[in-house]
C-alpha cells in the first residue's frame, strides 16, 4: 500500500510540474508588434487592359532608428503558374522611396534612412494588366523585407503578401462593342 501511495504522489508531482512548465511559456510570450509592412489593393477585380494600385506602408515599430532596409516584391508561385496572365509594375510612387524594376513583374524597394521610431513610408505600386492578358486568374505578390536597427546591432526580416487581384474576363457585351 505504501508503494501505491508513493506512485500517486510522484505522478501528481510530475503532472503539476508539466502544467507549470507548460503555462509559463505562454505567460511570458510577448504581444505581437504592429505589422512592419501592410498592403491594400485599390480594387479586387480588374479586366485585361486596366490597372490596379497596391498601397504598401512600411512602419518602424522599433524603439530606435532604422538604418538599413532591403525589400523585394515578387509574384507569388500561383501567379507565376498562370503563363497567360500578362502584367507588370508600371509605377512606384512615394516620397523617400526609390524602386528598381518598373516595367517588370518584380521590384526592388529602397527607403531613405534613417527612419525614426513610429515613422512610416507609404508607396503606391501600379500594376498594369496587358490588354491581351489571359483572364479568370489571380495576380498576387509577396514581399521579402529585411531591416537593421539599434545602430545595426539588431535585425528583423519577414515575408508579407499582398491581397490578390482577380483578372476577370471583359463582359461579353463590352467585348462585342470593341
Amino acid at each position: 500500500m505504501r508503494l501505491t501511495h508513493l506512485r500517486n504522489v510522484t505522478l501528481t508531482a510530475l503532472l503539476a510540474l508539466a502544467v507549470v512548465l507548460g503555462t509559463s511559456g505562454s505567460a511570458t510570450a510577448a504581444e505581437p508588434a504592429a505589422a512592419d509592412l501592410t498592403f491594400t489593393a485599390g480594387q479586387q477585380t480588374v479586366t485585361p487592359g486596366s490597372s490596379v494600385d497596391l498601397t504598401m506602408t512600411f512602419t518602424n515599430n522599433q524603439e530606435t532608428d532604422i538604418w538599413f532596409v532591403y525589400q523585394s516584391v515578387q509574384p507569388t508561385w500561383t501567379t507565376t503558374q498562370r503563363k497567360d496572365l500578362k502584367y507588370a509594375f508600371t509605377a512606384c510612387t512615394s516620397e523617400g522611396v526609390t524602386c528598381s524594376g518598373t516595367g517588370t513583374t518584380s521590384l526592388g524597394v529602397g527607403y531613405a534612412v534613417p527612419l525614426a521610431p513610429g515613422a512610416t513610408r507609404t508607396v503606391t505600386l501600379t500594376v498594369q494588366v496587358a490588354a491581351d492578358s489571359g483572364c479568370n486568374g489571380n495576380i498576387g505578390f509577396y514581399s521579402y523585407l529585411y531591416y537593421e536597427y539599434n545602430g545595426g546591432q539588431a535585425t528583423k526580416d519577414g515575408l508579407f503578401t499582398t491581397p490578390e487581384t482577380r483578372v476577370a474576363c471583359a463582359p461579353a457585351a463590352a467585348a462585342a462593342r470593341s
